[in-house]
C-alpha cells in the first residue's frame, strides 16, 4: 500500500495558487507578532490557520516541510517558520519582511516593559491576562494538531512515531534528538538498510568563551552565539543564559534573569525576545537593539541557506523519508507541549469553560484565533478583579 494518499483522502486543502504581496506578509506577521501568545507551538498553530487554512498561500505538506526543517535548526523555531513562509512567497524581500514583522512587536513591547522595570523596579501585573489566554492557546494548538495530523500522519507507523515523540518529550529528552531519531527510524524502515550516519545539524559557535569583560561588542557576540546554538523552548534558553550571563560573566543576577525569562513568556511573539529585555537592562536602548539583532540574526542566515534547497531535497527518497519522520516528530513535540500547557492552564471551571468555548468557536464557527486570544485576555482581566465579575 502506498504511503501517500490523495489530498481528498487526507482532508488537505486544494492545491494553492496564491502568492502573498509584501503588504499582506507585513500585515499578517505584524498582527501575529502582536497577538500570538503561548510559545512556539501556539505560534505555529496560528500560522497554519492563517497561511494554509484561510489565505491558502501554502498547502499543508509544504507547511509541514518548512516546520520540520525549522525544528531541526537552532534558534527560535516559530520565527524561523515565519521567515520561511516569507521567503516562499516573496524571496529575499519576503524572508526579511516575514521575520522582522513577526519579531518587531514582541521586541518593542519587551523594551517598553524593560523601561518600566528599570524605572519602577518590578514587572507589571499580567497574571489575569495569562489566566484567560492560556486555555484559549490549548484549544488553538489542538485544532492545528488535528489538521496537520491529517496530512503528516499518513500511516499507522507515522502515528506511532508521533506518539513516541510526545512521550519522549514529556520524559525530558531534548527536542533535536527526538526529531533526528524520528527521521532516522522512518528512513531505516523505508530503506531497509542500516543507517551509517545522521544528518548534520546546522549551527556554529563563535568563540565567546574567552569573553570576560563587559562591552557592547561582547554583548552582541554572546547573544549571537545563543541564537546559533540554542534549540528548544524558552526554558532551554534559560539554561544557556544562566550559564553565560549569571555564572560566568556575572552581568545579571538570578532575579534579573528570571524576570527576563518571565517577560519572554508573558509577551506575545517569540520567547527569544527575552534578549531585548536583558539588553535593555544592561545597556539601555543600544543594548536592547544589539541583543535582539544578535539572537535572531542566525535564524535569517540559516533559513536563507536552507530554504532554496528544500524543493530539490524533497525529491530525494532519503530526504523525503527523513522529512516525513521529522514532521511526525514535530507534531509529537507539539502534542507534548499542549499536554504540559493543559495541566497548567485548565485547573478550574472558568478555565475549562474558556478552553471548551474557544474550541467550539474555532471548529464550529471558524473564528480567527487572534480574536479568541484577545477575548481570552479580556476574560482573564475580568476574572482577576472580583468586583468586575
Amino acid at each position: 500500500m502506498a504511503e501517500t494518499p490523495s489530498n481528498h483522502a487526507t482532508g488537505s486543502l486544494p492545491e494553492v495558487d496564491r502568492k502573498a504581496s509584501l503588504g499582506q506578509l507585513a500585515t499578517l506577521f505584524l498582527r501575529l507578532g502582536a497577538t500570538a501568545f503561548g510559545g512556539p507551538a501556539a505560534h505555529i498553530a496560528m500560522m497554519e490557520d492563517e497561511v494554509v487554512n484561510r489565505k491558502r498561500w501554502l498547502d499543508r505538506q509544504r507547511f509541514l516541510d518548512l516546520l520540520g526543517v525549522a525544528n531541526l535548526l537552532p534558534g527560535p523555531s516559530s520565527s524561523e517558520l515565519a521567515i520561511y513562509i516569507g521567503q516562499s512567497q516573496r524571496g529575499w524581500a519576503g524572508l526579511l519582511l516575514g521575520g522582522a514583522c513577526f519579531i518587531l512587536p514582541a521586541a518593542l513591547l519587551t523594551a517598553m516593559i524593560a523601561w518600566a522595570y528599570i524605572r519602577f523596579g518590578s514587572l507589571p501585573q499580567t497574571t489575569g491576562i495569562l489566566y484567560g489566554v492560556r486555555p484559549v492557546v490549548v484549544a488553538i494548538i489542538l485544532q492545528a494538531l488535528w489538521r496537520l495530523g491529517q496530512t503528516a500522519l499518513k500511516t499507522k507507523f507515522l502515528m506511532t512515531i508521533a506518539v513516541g515523540a510526545a512521550a519522549a518529550s514529556l520524559a525530558g529528552l531534548g527536542p533535536i534528538w527526538i526529531l533526528l531519531c524520528c527521521g532516522a527510524v522512518v528512513l531505516a524502515k523505508r530503506s531497509a538498510q542500516r543507517l551509517r550516519s545522521l544528518p548534520a545539524v546546522f549551527g556554529f559557535v563563535p568563540a565567546t568563551a574567552i569573553i570576560t569583560q563587559w562591552s557592547l561588542g561582547n554583548l552582541f557576540l554572546v547573544f549571537l552565539k545563543l541564537g546559533a546554538v540554542v534549540f528548544g523552548s524558552g526554558y532551554v534558553l534559560l539554561a544557556f543564559l544562566r550559564a553565560d550571563l549569571v555564572d560566568r560573566l556575572h552581568w545579571l543576577t538570578e532575579k534579573q534573569l528570571l524576570d527576563a525569562v518571565a517577560v519572554g513568556q508573558i509577551t506575545p511573539g517569540p520567547v527569544f525576545s527575552t534578549a531585548t529585555f536583558i539588553g535593555y537592562i544592561l545597556a539601555g536602548g543600544k543594548g536592547a537593539v544589539l541583543a535582539t539583532v544578535a539572537i535572531f540574526l542566525p535564524a535569517f542566515f540559516l533559513v536563507a541557506f536552507t530554504g532554496p534547497l528544500l524543493p530539490r531535497l524533497r525529491k530525494s527518497k532519503i530526504v523525503s523519508a527523513l522529512l516525513d519522520g521529522v514532521n511526525a516528530g514535530s507534531l509529537g513535540l507539539m502534542l507534548g507541549v499542549v499536554l504540559f500547557l493543559a495541566r497548567a492552564a485548565i485547573f478550574d471551571l472558568a478555565t475549562a469553560l474558556t478552553a471548551v468555548g474557544g474550541a467550539i468557536l474555532l471548529v464550529r464557527f471558524k473564528v480567527n484565533p487572534t480574536w479568541l486570544i484577545l477575548a481570552g485576555a479580556a476574560l482573564g482581566i475580568i476574572y482577576s478583579f472580583p468586583h468586575l465579575r
